[in-house]
């Protein structure tokens, strides 16, 4: 009996060597998917299948519609290609997405189509068995190719048990009590005080709310001067280049500029203490001079045109546009004192003119 097992075995082995592995990987799984008369080829690139293998399930909304043809790497790619067979009934969006997930924490892996990342549809949870229907861009044909921007993977529990472990290890929970012990300490005793920063800081908070068109209108206006110096950059810059000559000479002049300041300086003390050493006196002078200066200012415009009057004497027309030729000056000359002196003398009047004389008269 025993032998009769012996010779089974060898000659499975025989026949499973004389298949290859790869035949044993074409061998269809029972329960798989029925792919039905006419099935389509759909390839997808990932950045990482993990341990995916040929024959794993194709789902959509975790109904299996076909299974995994072959795993990939394109020469020269750096992206791994998976080929599928789908069931011919099943029609797919043209953009659709393919990702990649696990059936539980240690179950298989499958890919998952759909029309986007974890599909689900408007109304809540996917529904099972019924696939997404197509949009306007068409349905997916047979020998598409899904590109790796469409294309996603679910973390592996090795990833998250490592992610935990870096987490409870040395991602600073260990550190939490100290923590928690430091802040204690400094805040107790300290509630006023803590108390009192938070309402400065909400009061802060909220008068940056009240003026925050004025804090925008302040940064577009910021936004305008740069915009308006980037644009003049090159005036700018040819005014900085003539400005370094007349800085360079303010810097050789720099002690006869401090000298004329200071001499300014002693120069404002000494007028200073003359004013002040002499405040009494101009005050008296300042209000001896008042009445005169009362009279000048009642006076008005009559002194200005009195001296206008003054200056022209003997009187011209310009000045007494009333009186018409000399008589006012022959007045004068005739009214005056024996031995006045009229300056300038009226000059004698012309003989009249008479007919005129021919050569023979």
């Amino acid at each position: 009996m025993i032998g009769r097992n012996l010779v089974r075995l060898a000659l499975a082995g025989a026949t499973l060597t004389g298949c290859g592995f790869s035949g044993v990987q074409d061998l269809p799984l029972p329960g798989g998917a029925d792919l039905g008369d006419h099935p389509y080829t759909v390839k997808a690139r990932f950045a990482n299948v993990l341990n995916l293998v040929p024959q794993s399930a194709v789902k959509v909304n975790d109904v299996a519609v076909g299974r995994v043809v072959a795993v990939t790497l394109p020469e020269g790619g750096w992206t791994a290609e998976v080929t599928m067979e789908v069931n011919g009934d099943v029609k797919l969006p043209a953009d659709a997405y393919a990702e990649l997930r696990q059936s539980s924490l240690l179950g298989e892996k499958f890919v998952q189509l759909g029309d986007g990342p974890s599909h689900v549809p408007p109304g809540g949870s996917p529904e099972r068995g019924t696939p997404p229907s197509p949009g306007g861009g068409g349905t997916l044909a047979d020998g598409a190719v899904i590109p790796l921007s469409r294309t996603n993977r679910n973390p592996e529990v090795e990833e998250v048990f490592g992610a935990l472990s870096m987490l409870l290890n040395g991602g600073g929970i260990a550190q939490l009590r100290t923590i928690t012990v430091e802040l204690n300490r400094a805040l107790g005793g300290n509630e006023p005080e803590v108390r009192s920063l938070l309402e400065q800081a909400r009061k802060l908070i909220g008068d940056l709310d009240a003026n925050k068109k004025g804090i925008t209108d302040a940064i577009d206006g910021l936004n305008r001067l740069s915009a308006t110096l980037r644009g003049r950059k090159e005036q700018i810059g040819v005014a900085l280049d003539d400005l370094e000559p007349g800085l360079a000479v303010l810097a050789e002049q720099r002690g006869a500029l401090v000298r004329m300041l200071n001499s300014l300086d002693e120069l404002s003390r000494v007028a200073v203490g003359t004013v002040q050493k002499s405040k009494d006196d101009l005050i008296a002078d300042l209000r001896a001079l008042e009445p005169t200066l009362r009279k000048l200012s009642d006076a008005g415009t009559d002194l200005p045109d009195a001296l206008q009057v003054l200056l022209t004497y003997p009187f011209t027309d310009a000045v007494l546009p009333a009186v018409k030729g000399d008589y006012l000056n022959v007045y004068l000359q005739v009214t005056a004192r024996p031995g006045t002196e009229i300056i300038p003398p009226i000059a004698p009047p012309l003989p009249p003119a008479g007919p005129a004389r021919t050569q023979g008269d």
